[in-house]
């Protein structure tokens, strides 16, 4: 007689999972990876100064995975995505009593626009992301492989804002609207 209330236990397990994920799903909740690019985005030519950087790569990756097609040159009707600067690098954070560098921060700087024909979808935006980390001089080639480790993951979570951004362009009109008339603002209470 144990096996029907085993069932019934499953059966409320899975029934409460459902409800989850159903509240998660009405509340607006995605997985990450799981947006969509505006339509405008199918064709997209990637403008860029360092054409073979960390950045570029990364972008290039995320919006292939989103369903976009990265062309080579431009081609009418195709998005510009326009990587005006990007720059890496790192600086010290701290050093200790005898001058030497305990702590770097490793930086990745981007400025990009977004062009679909004349119109600028979104204009020159700069981003800047961090990273810190400690640096032992008995360990030197380990802390340089860190560095590149830590310069490719800041390269990839830049690339994961831009896309972010652009998605959010899906939810904005892509044409100005047209300002009101005089007068024509909304109706005053209890008319």
């Amino acid at each position: 007689m144990r096996f029907p209330t085993v069932v019934k236990s499953q059966h409320a397990a899975a029934l409460a999972l459902l409800g989850a994920l159903g509240a998660l799903g009405g509340c607006g909740f995605h997985l990450q990876g799981a947006g969509t690019l505006p339509p405008v985005l199918a064709k997209t030519y990637v403008v860029s100064t360092a054409p073979h950087s960390d950045f570029v790569s990364s972008v290039t990756d995320a919006l292939r995975v989103r369903g976009a097609t990265i062309v080579g040159k431009d081609e009418p009707g195709a998005a510009q995505l326009h990587v005006t600067a990007d720059d890496t690098g790192q600086r010290v954070l701290s050093v200790s009593a005898l001058n030497i560098p305990r702590e770097y921060e490793v930086y990745y700087s981007i400025t990009f626009s977004l062009q679909v024909g004349d119109q600028k979808l979104i204009q020159g935006e700069t981003l800047v992301v961090t990273r810190s980390y400690t640096f032992d001089e008995t360990q030197v080639l380990a802390k340089a492989s860190e560095e590149e480790i830590l310069r490719r993951a800041l390269a990839d979570d830049l690339a994961r804002r831009v896309v972010r951004r652009i998605e959010g362009l899906g939810a904005a009109p892509t044409t100005p609207s047209a300002p009101e008339p005089a007068g024509a603002g909304p109706a005053p209470p209890g008319a």
